[in-house]
């Protein structure tokens, strides 16, 4: 007899549901036996006439599904229950339940929108937001609006914040409580310190756990390399009754079907990642210990894909696990963290597609012919991660310059890899198909150098390599990529005989490397940005590379993965993204403007040249940013008459805008057409700007001005004297001598001119807004001081009655 489950509680409303809606969402917690009772309730109720496919975001969790299916049924798998993942499928025309990995469902939309021979579609664990899960149910929308109004859709969730995929489905929420034993969560006393290494203080606290409880132990660590490590640890520190289990997505079927397998005897401990924490029920777990960590997919700018990174756990996925300890009895959570640290967790985890590469996204929306605004998605795709994905279809020539998917496109899309590793085994056939899984893989050497070679290298001849090498390589990475490797190459068509450095430019024609000058081995790549090699490293001295992985940093990244290659190469391949560009530009450094003539591949440069006939317009276009650079600098008579024109346009006259930054935002107007001769900050220096801003203003303008702002005073002597208008009152300094008979002082605007009057040595000796008021006053003492100082000098008693003059006095004969 079938043990009941808590969702079974649930079921009659789910199928009233999905019989009256047509979709659903299902939310339960782990254990509540979701993944494997509602589609077979679904099947039993007879709600659609054909398969039920169902998604699962691990491969893992879907076999795993189909077997206890299956076996529920009484079966063996691949009759009425089967499944499909990457590299393995047992179905047949028996099969009415399909679990599938989320891609296959991507591309059985792609081939057929309509789904034939499909009722209805389950989204599993949808709480784990990833990429092609959300795709595929925008997908589906789509395809019950417009094809298939009859298609059921039921997304099930683990966690409390299933409302709003309801909300985008129109779909009615129904929830199961499900069932669960108490779990008792330890925390750490204090949070770990910055020196303390925190997977030597999971193997401590593991131990630790040993030692206080019984029962089987679930150990979460972030991946591979955590697992393997503590494995290590672990078998050597734990009694000799445990049974220490790795489990992760990368390992063998077999070995993933042992670790969840009972213990035939002693005790059970087993390393997983969160692969164990919704998805799969491992039987007689008592006790979870928590490291705290998580790998998510994000987008690896090193790269150029999406990888894993880790991350803290949110407090979504630490209550999941959690709740593993309570499935079967009373259990025990023992957490890598203080009570105080859990305060500062994120509620949920974020959507993959707010973080991740979306190049994959952007080659399936292509072939779809639609646009993230027209699919129901969750979480809309960010705008400008999805320009920077489209903007990388179009250089591998998946998409026109319409944005429209190409023949080749639709031949990338096909290939179950990323968009530049398909791009690379399209043109390169089957002899690309190991590096296209190396490069897709984790590097498998550890403290070698950068050159991609030796990972082929190792590939070829794992045990020969290791004769003749120090470095150590990770068998297990190689084996995934021998069998990946295998697989691609099925896939490819056709022959080529390039070699691994011009497959490599292929997957990466943005990451091709030129040296810069100097002694450190730097590189400015094609995308245009910037990485160094280790100076010891082999291939320091290559003048040109392919990147195929770095850190990262956005500054300079430090090269992780590189193959040199010849530039004879890079012409033979990009011939047609090679171009001759001519480039006349202001240089900050050399501060003068630099005309040349070069060939470029993106942003590297292969050739070089002097541009001998460049234009005049086009230097003084470039000048122009240099002017910019340098700034105006207007002294003399031009700051003057801009000092005049800002006043006089202050009063509401209609003049141009004289104003330093009104004159830089008009430089085209003004300044360009005269600029012609001006090539470098020692020729700006001399440039005399006077006559350019004069020529801004009409003949009538330049009336107005000299009316309201004169811009000098004509002395009695006839001489001119620029009018300074730079203070709060227009200004002149002018030798007392020569305004000898000035009897009316001087008016601007109706206010009195400021003097400023000079001894004949051209030092100040008054300053005053009243000529004649002086001549009667002060001019008496000052009279008497300058005639012991200057005797030469004419001092009259009346300078109203004497003669303007700059001379000194007649000698007597």
């Amino acid at each position: 007899m079938t043990p009941r489950l808590p969702i079974d509680d649930a079921i009659p409303e789910l199928l009233q549901a999905l019989r009256t809606h047509g979709r659903a969402v299902l939310q339960a917690p782990p254990g509540a036996g979701k993944t494997t009772r509602a589609p077979l309730e679904m099947l039993k109720a007879g709600l659609c006439d054909g398969r039920i496919v169902m998604l699962e975001p691990r491969r893992l969790a879907a076999r795993a599904a189909a077997e206890r299916m299956a076996e529920t049924l009484g079966e063996p798998v691949g009759q009425t229950v089967g499944y499909r993942v990457r590299g393995d499928t047992k179905v047949s025309k028996a099969t009415q339940i399909e679990v599938v990995t989320e891609g296959i469902l991507t591309r059985m939309l792609q081939s057929e929108p309509d789904l034939p021979g499909v009722g209805a579609v389950i989204f599993d664990e949808f709480h784990e937001r990833s990429l092609n899960a959300d795709l595929g149910l925008a997908l589906c929308l789509e395809v019950t609006g417009a094809l298939r109004d009859d298609l059921i859709l039921l997304v099930m969730s683990a966690t409390l914040d299933a409302e709003p995929v309801g909300q985008l489905m129109e779909a009615p929420l129904i929830t199961s409580e499900g069932r669960s034993y108490p779990v008792e969560t330890r925390w750490l006393d204090r949070p770990l310190g910055a020196q303390v290494r925190r997977l030597d203080a999971l193997i401590d606290l593991v131990a630790q756990a040993e030692r206080e409880t019984k029962g089987g132990m679930l150990v979460f660590l972030p991946g591979e390399g955590e697992i393997r490590r503590a494995e290590a640890a672990l078998t050597r520190r734990l009694p000799s009754d445990c049974t220490v289990s790795p489990l992760f997505g990368a390992l063998p079927f077999s070995a993933q079907r042992a670790a969840i397998a009972p213990a035939k005897t002693g005790r059970k401990v087993v390393l997983a990642t969160s692969i164990a924490e919704t998805s799969l029920t491992i039987p007689d777990i008592r006790v979870v210990v928590d490291m705290g960590q998580a790998r998510r997919a994000r987008f690896d700018p090193g790269s150029g894909m999406s990888r894993l990174v880790t991350e803290r756990v949110t407090r979504a996925e630490a209550t999941q696990r959690a709740g593993r300890a309570g499935r079967v009895a009373e259990g025990v959570c023992y957490r890598l963290w203080s009570k105080g640290e859990e305060g500062a967790l994120v509620v949920y985890p974020p959507a993959e597609i707010e973080a991740a590469d979306l190049t994959g996204l952007a080659l399936e929306l292509a072939l779809w012919g639609a646009e993230p605004g027209d699919l129901a998605f969750l979480t809309p795709p960010p705008e400008g991660a999805l320009a920077e994905a489209r903007s990388l279809l179009a250089m591998l020539g998946a998409l026109d310059r319409n944005g429209r998917i190409t023949e080749h496109g639709r031949a990338l899309a096909a290939l179950p890899l990323h968009p530049r590793l398909a791009h690379m085994l399209v043109h390169s056939g089957p002899e690309a198909a190991p590096l296209a899984a190396l490069m897709a893989e984790r590097d498998p050497l550890r403290g070698a150098p950068v050159d991609l070679s030796l990972r082929l290298e190792a590939l070829r001849d794992m045990r020969a390599f290791q004769r003749n090498r120090v470095w150590q390589v990770n068998p297990g990475a190689l084996d995934r990529i021998k069998s990946e490797a295998k697989r691609l190459r099925a896939r490819a068509n056709g022959s080529g005989d390039l070699n691994p450095a011009a497959m490599a430019a292929l997957a990466y024609p943005d990451r091709i490397g030129q040296r810069r000058k100097g002694d450190v081995p730097r590189y400015v790549l094609s995308g245009g940005k910037g990485v160094v090699l280790e100076s010891d490293d082999t291939l320091a001295a290559s003048p040109y590379l392919v990147v195929t992985d770095t850190d990262g940093n956005p500054r300079e990244a430090r090269v992780r993965m590189a193959v040199g290659i010849p530039e004879g190469e890079i012409r033979s391949l990009f011939s047609n993204q090679i171009e001759w560009i001519d480039i006349c530009e202001w240089s900050k450094r050399e501060r003068r403007v630099l005309a040349r003539q070069q060939e470029r591949f993106g942003a590297i440069t292969l050739d070089d040249r002097i541009w001998k006939d460049v234009p005049d317009e086009t230097v003084a276009r470039a000048m122009l940013d240099g002017v910019r650079d340098l700034g105006l600098r207007l002294d003399g008579a031009a700051a003057r008459l801009a000092t005049r024109v800002e006043l006089v346009r202050a009063e509401g006259a209609d003049l141009p805008d004289f104003s330093g930054q009104g004159l830089l935002e008009t430089l085209e107007d003004w300044l360009l057409p005269i600029l012609t001769r001006v090539r470098n900050a020692e020729d700006w220096k001399r440039f005399n700007l006077l006559p350019a801003l004069r020529a801004r203003l009409s003949w009538d303008q330049m009336q107005e001005l000299d009316r309201r702002a004169p811009g000098s005073f004509v002395t009695p002597l006839g001489r001119k004297l620029p009018i300074d208008y730079s203070g709060a009152i227009p200004e002149i300094s002018v030798r007392l001598q020569e305004v000898f008979g000035v009897t009316q002082h001087p008016v601007i605007g109706g206010e009195p001119l400021k003097i400023t009057l000079l001894s004949p040595a051209q030092r100040p000796i008054q300053i005053t807004r009243d000529l004649p008021g002086f001549w009667a006053g002060s001019y008496a003492d000052v009279r008497k001081d300058m005639r012991a100082q200057y005797p030469k000098h004419p001092w009259p008693e009346d300078p109203t009655q004497a003669d303007p003059t700059l001379r000194a006095k007649r000698r007597k004969g």
